[in-house]
């Protein structure tokens, strides 16, 4: 391998200005599509109806225990699979390389898991899952900030981030209309998951890292990079914060929809249900995320879209909070996927615009993961007693609006980003 040169150097680090093809968007794309079919999936179908099979009587229990210590595991592997990442001097590049072992790795946890038949079992399986599929998100959502120049970024971020949605959608497909086992869907999903993965690690190539750039590992160091001080870098505390609250608004929103059609709305067959209005929050979705992505890099603005994304989305849930009815909920659903189509748009291309350090752009992602996976944590704790002693589902939703209301507000403190 030939020594990198000054002009190799510089683009390692440097801010992308080159437009991306379609070709790479769609790759990327599908690589995000495969990492959060593979994370979806299993919690909402498979790993119920595992623990149903495994243990009847306990099957809410162990659920919040798997997935619970998966997300312990979440929040501690992407930020440390990120620094990794950024200290990579594969020739293949830095990210890359991540992509490609985690998507390997997660792969081998989803198939440990189906073998499973005890509660252990299926956690310590779901933990390797989660540790490998994180390493793999960290490998990709950093290429945006890499690769994408500002005049492109919302428009690709609406892309990949649409994958979080159709991940959930199309793995419930798969495992609900053309599998029936629960090892042939953990099985197909480790396939996706490295077959998805292939097109674009093998097709686009990025600068690799000279490895006299690499710092030097320590310990203490290294451990002190996960903390990125708000005091030192306020914007990126503030964005942190701001997709901390939304999407904690968010799963308040979503978590207890079953129970909130069976409970509340007393639709007949609420398991129905919270697929279809799945699908349409999905399409609303698909439908404002581009548009919104276009647009936000036309015009050269952030902050007002994810305002408006806020305001659309605590709509939203207030509909929810004041009327229990079907169409109520269809309405609500649409309008709530059209709102978080701008967020998952707009909010990711700003994200990438606060991130402190180029050196360190896997890092601060995985950092700002954390924004995404904590609330899917907290939302349990938060939910259950406010069903319980603070007005039922008219104080859940309630709670959620104004989260996301506050969320959306704060964004306006962040100065460096119009």
């Amino acid at each position: 391998m030939s020594h990198a040169s000054p002009a190799d150097d510089a683009a390692v680090f440097a801010e992308p200005t080159v437009p991306v093809r379609a070709g790479w968007t769609l790759n990327l794309s599908l690589a995000t599509l495969a990492v959060f079919m593979a994370f979806m999936t299993p919690i909402q179908i498979l790993l119920p109806l595992q623990l149903e099979h495994i243990d009847p009587h306990g099957k809410n229990d162990a659920l919040s225990l798997v997935t619970g210590l998966g997300a312990l595991v979440a929040v501690l592997a992407n930020p440390l699979a990120g620094a990794w990442s950024d200290r990579t001097t594969n020739r293949f590049g830095r990210r890359r390389p991540w992509i490609l072992g985690g998507a390997l790795a997660g792969a081998a946890g989803l198939s440990f898991t189906a073998t499973q038949h005890t509660v252990a079992g299926v956690a310590v399986g779901w933990c390797l899952a989660q540790a490998g599929l994180n390493a793999m998100l960290a490998g990709v959502t950093t290429p945006v900030a890499d690769r994408v120049p500002l005049s492109q970024r919302a428009q690709v971020s609406g892309w990949t981030g649409l994958m979080q949605s159709f991940g959930l959608v199309l793995g419930a497909l798969i495992t609900t209309l053309l599998l029936t086992g629960v090892r042939s869907g953990y099985g197909t999903l480790a396939v996706l998951t490295v077959a998805l993965a292939l097109p674009f690690v093998l097709r686009h190539s990025e600068p690799p890292l000279p490895r006299e750039l690499r710092p030097a590992f320590d310990a203490r160091a290294f451990a002190r990079s996960l903390w990125v001080s708000p005091r030192q870098h306020p914007d990126f505390g503030w964005a942190w914060l701001t997709r901390f609250l939304i999407n904690l608004g968010n799963a308040l929103g979503t978590l207890y929809l079953f129970y909130f059609l069976a409970d509340a709305v007393h639709y007949d067959d609420p398991g129905t249900g919270v697929p279809i209005l799945t699908v349409i929050y999905t399409l609303c979705a698909a439908l404002t995320a581009i548009p919104a992505g276009v647009l936000s890099d036309r015009v050269g603005r952030r902050k007002v879209f994810v305002v408006l994304c806020s305001l659309i989305m605590a709509a939203a849930a207030a509909l929810l909070a004041l009327l229990h009815t079907w169409s109520s909920a269809i309405v609500a659903a649409a309008v709530l996927g059209a709102g978080y189509g701008i967020y998952l748009a707009v909010d990711q291309a700003l994200i990438t615009q606060v991130l402190p350090e180029a050196a360190d752009r896997a890092k601060d992602l995985g950092v700002i993961n954390i924004a995404n996976s904590g609330p899917q944590v907290l939302a349990p704790a938060l939910a259950s007693p406010i069903i319980t002693h603070l007005g039922g589902y008219t104080g859940l939703y309630t709670t959620a609006a104004l989260v996301i209301l506050i969320g959306g507000l704060l964004v306006n403190l962040i100065r460096s980003v119009a």
